[in-house]
């Protein structure tokens, strides 16, 4: 169907640093990119688009309905395994078990508590979409979340950006840039638009999720970390509708198997290509659901498989950790005290067997805040993340 093209348009430009190359210091004129007003677009797929958008809606309701109700564990993991694909986009990644110190409050790498911040922030955008209209405040608090742990990225979090911002090219001017978003004048009204489209209940929901996402992402209303904000977008959009109530898609990891398949398709958005995109996220969210149910029959059947190994005795300690393994499946040792209901001397029992069993692998061996995780749980959220990606590639 038509969709409308962004446009171009000439704005003049002053180098705040005599910084780059020459062409960088003497660069007087940029090109920026207006995205349309589509707060009251219409848009219906057809042909193929709407037969790949039907499949996915089926994919998620059955991911959803089959899962998210009865393992109620299920959600967390998604959560964590979508920031954390999202994260890598952005080059950040501290590896799961890095992951794991920050999720249990230990010492953790700056890369980490950014991956944290990340699950942080998507939980707060789905939250606010279940119960509601998705508002800028909504955007804004996620956004405060997701910089909160960067010293110098939270001087500027929870607002819009006031400066120029581009995607790609140089480190001081937009010469050579991917995308030059629109200018800051024009960020606070493309912003209300786009939440009135967001806010409808007369379109096609996935592609209402693509498209918002496709026009956040041009928009790039934040001096850094439109692309997670936006991602975490698709999820409340689908919260909001209400084709999710538990679990989360994990999109990301489709779009982090072929980065440069992703960035192309928001380029075509950009020509007017409304079909491709939405398209796009269809069968990705067909893969990642797929794959997704996958993991959860893995994760339903792990208490049965450490049982068998653990063998624990009824009504002990060792029952009760593996237990909440699922629900808890990274901890410190005040956490698994809680768990167990027993003292320290125990319940550091409790873990060591565990731990010799092959069931916990310790993350952080320092004495004042030890951290353990489930090593097969941990596995699986790597594998969840590699399935998606081969089904994406061979899919293409």
């Amino acid at each position: 169907m038509d969709w409308p093209q962004h446009r171009i348009e000439e704005r003049g430009w002053t180098s705040r640093r005599r910084q780059g190359s020459k062409a960088d210091r003497t660069l007087d004129r940029i090109a920026v990119t207006i995205p349309p007003r589509i707060g009251e677009l219409d848009y219906d797929p057809t042909g193929p688009v709407a037969r790949a958008h039907e499949a996915a809606l089926i994919a998620i309701a059955r991911l959803e309905a089959g899962f998210g109700e009865h393992l109620a564990p299920l959600a967390d993991f998604l959560l964590r395994s979508e920031s954390v694909a999202s994260s890598k986009i952005e080059h950040i990644d501290a590896g799961w078990r890095a992951f794991g110190k920050a999720v249990a409050g230990g010492k953790a790498s700056d890369e980490a508590k950014s991956q944290l911040a990340a699950v942080k922030a998507l939980i707060a955008m789905v939250d606010a979409a279940g119960s509601g209209e998705i508002g800028l405040e909504d955007l804004l608090d996620a956004h405060r979340l997701l910089m909160a742990t960067d010293y110098y990225t939270a001087r500027d979090s929870g607002q819009l950006r006031d400066v120029q911002n581009w995607v790609g090219g140089s480190d001081y001017t937009p010469i050579n840039a991917a995308h030059v978003p629109p200018p800051p004048d024009l960020v606070a009204e493309s912003i209300a638009d786009l939440l009135d489209f967001v806010n409808r209940d007369d379109l096609p929901i996935l592609a209402q999720a693509a498209i918002a996402h496709a026009q956040f992402e041009s928009i790039h209303p934040f001096t850094d970390g439109n692309g997670r904000i936006g991602r975490a977008l698709i999820s409340a959009v689908l919260r909001r509708r209400g084709l999710t109530r538990r679990v989360t898609v994990p999109l990301a990891s489709v779009m982090l198997a072929d980065t440069s398949r992703y960035f192309m398709h928001l380029n075509r958005f950009r020509d007017g290509d409304v079909n491709a995109f939405v398209e796009y996220l269809a069968v990705g969210a067909i893969h990642a659901s797929e794959a997704a149910q996958d993991s959860a029959m893995a994760l339903a059947d792990l208490p049965r498989r450490w049982r068998d190994i653990a063998r624990p005795r009824a009504n002990s300690a060792d029952e009760t950790i593996l237990a909440a393994l699922l629900e808890t499946p990274i901890f410190n040792a005040d956490t698994a005290q809680r768990i167990t209901g027993t003292t320290d001397t125990s319940t550091y029992r409790t873990l060591g067997r565990l731990t010799d069993a092959g069931i916990l692998e310790i993350l952080s061996d320092s004495q004042r805040n030890r951290v353990w995780a489930a090593t097969d749980v941990l596995a699986e959220l790597d594998a969840l993340s590699a399935a998606i990606g081969r089904r994406t590639i061979d899919h293409r």
